[in-house]
């Protein structure tokens, strides 16, 4: 399915609010005037509110993603779009696309 590409300024939430942010965007690839970001190099997670051991499995950590561009890559490596699929570590929940740029698809 085709779908807008993620950059580093794209909104992607873990399922408990906690901001998700790319650990290696391509810097040589821009999209609006942003480095895009690609698969594998996981996003790490911050301000997850999942609770503690023993109430909980802890908070989420990184999300690896599953499933991204099949025919658009960056230095070798599918870029990341609107509808690729992630999981988070420890937790197993997905990451969620929020908001992103408008005008670059890929598929």
């Amino acid at each position: 399915m085709p779908g807008f590409l993620l950059n580093v300024g794209s909104t992607v939430i873990c399922a408990h609010g906690g901001q998700a942010k790319p650990t290696m965007p391509v810097p040589r690839v821009r999209v609006m005037g942003l480095p895009v970001t690609v698969q594998p190099p996981p996003y790490v997670v911050a301000g997850c509110a999942n609770p503690p051991p023993p109430v909980n499995v802890g908070p989420c950590i990184t999300g690896v993603w599953v499933l991204a561009a099949l025919r658009v890559k960056a230095m070798g490596m599918p870029v990341l779009l609107q509808d690729s699929q992630a999981i988070c570590a420890p937790t197993g929940t997905p990451l969620t696309v929020v908001l992103t740029q408008m005008r670059v698809k890929g598929m």
